[in-house]
């Protein structure tokens, strides 16, 4: 019977519907595209591996102007400060020892990658702290670091640009910066976003970088990984003492470097949106209550067009009890019929967004269930007192209505 309802009143139950359409829509959309984004920068930094924390000269994450100033103006973090946090840092099972450098292109044989490389030098924990496996070969041994071999390990992306689909790469010798390095290693694939490196990279023995490039030129980063997550907290906190002691920090100054673990990351992101989704879900709700009160309005000029339909119902028995469900139902689909279109619509704008970061499409069902039940309760809110209206009415009178 409230289907039929509906459909009796085509137009009127559409324009009835759009505000619950668009109040769902708006808070489905926006947590969407969010849960998309959290996704992209979980991939982002998923080259740190489990329990392992990095410190660096930059701090990471979401910054200002005077972050990055500040950052900017900071010493390097040396070689030798690194290799201090690493035999120190007692509560530590790798530390993982790392310096980068961008737009490098690889040549092979008169192939060459376009100019987007990045280059790693690594020791051999570094490996295991950013949790680069690898498929194909064999990684880094304490004999490529201590002889500065010319040797590297390169990403999928890099392969695929130099290589033929069949060929074994083990073996071949590729060119960066005119320099030969001879292939022991293919890296697993890897998932990446947000500024990640994916898997458009190659590392080399931290030795051979330095023999290149210097060792002054750029800050070293450190990736520790704890050797449980009990003693994570505890683990972060001696390689920050041994840091600050190495690199001469008085007592009573705030650190000169920067750490971050993919947990921390994440939970700068969520105080970071927390805002913009309190704003949404404010304005959301607004629309809502608008949307209630129209589908309260349009519900008491139902009553009144169906008058003599309601008379007719009560003078053959129906109960005030079967009335006052009639309309109540009847103002809960409109709601639920709204909420499924907003929601439906809202899931594909907000995973727009996943289709330009090139993540996984993502779906918020919790509160995909809140949009659900937010719309059951407008509806049963705002259909009480027309509900109640129509279930009041005196037969006889409502008989007499033309």
């Amino acid at each position: 019977m409230a289907m039929h309802a509906i459909r009796a009143s085509k137009l009127r139950s559409v324009l009835t519907i759009l505000g619950i359409v668009v109040g769902i829509f708006s808070i489905i959309s926006v947590t969407t595209a969010m849960l998309v984004l959290r996704q992209s920068v979980e991939e982002g930094i998923a080259d740190l591996g489990a329990n392992t924390f990095q410190i660096s000269k930059w701090v990471h994450g979401f910054t200002t102007s005077h972050d990055h100033r500040r950052n900017r103006n900071r010493r390097n973090i040396s070689y030798e400060q690194a290799l201090v946090v690493r035999e120190k840092t007692t509560l530590a099972e790798a530390v993982g020892i790392e310096v980068w450098t961008g737009g490098k292109i690889v040549w092979w044989q008169g192939n060459k990658t376009t100019p987007s490389v990045g280059v790693a030098g690594e020791n051999v924990e570094g490996l295991i702290t950013n949790d680069m496996n690898v498929e194909i070969g064999r990684g880094l041994t304490s004999q490529d670091l201590d002889n500065a071999r010319r040797v590297i390990i390169l990403g999928k992306t890099v392969v695929e640009k130099l290589f033929p689909p069949s060929m074994n790469p083990m073996g071949e010798m590729v060119r960066i910066d005119g320099v030969y390095y001879e292939v022991i290693g293919v890296f697993a694939q890897k998932g990446g976003a947000l500024g990640g490196r994916e898997n458009n990279f190659a590392a080399i023995p931290i030795t051979a970088y330095f023999m290149k490039y210097g060792k002054s030129v750029r800050s070293v980063n450190i990736m520790v990984k704890a050797k449980s997550r009990e003693v994570f907290d505890d683990c972060l906190e001696q390689a920050r003492m041994v840091l600050r002691v190495a690199r001469r920090v008085a007592p009573g100054d705030e650190d000169d470097f920067g750490y971050y673990s993919n947990d921390s990351v994440i939970k700068q992101f969520n105080d970071f949106t927390f805002y913009v989704r309190l704003g949404v879900l404010v304005i959301s709700s607004i629309a809502l209550l608008a949307a209630g009160v129209g589908i309260m309005n349009i519900m008491l000029v139902s009553v009144t067009e169906r008058t003599r339909e309601i008379g007719i119902r009560k003078a053959i028995g129906a109960q005030r009890r079967d009335i006052l469900s009639q309309f109540i139902i009847e103002a809960i689909i409109l709601c639920q019929i709204g909420g499924i279109v907003g929601t439906v619509a809202g899931i594909i704008g907000g995973n727009s967004v996943s289709i330009l970061l090139k993540v996984a499409v993502a779906i918020p069902w919790e509160w995909v269930g809140i949009g659900f039940a937010a719309c059951t309760a407008v509806g049963l809110v705002f259909g009480v007192y027309p509900a109640w209206k129509a279930s009041t009415l005196d037969p006889i009178e409502a008989l007499r209505y033309e």
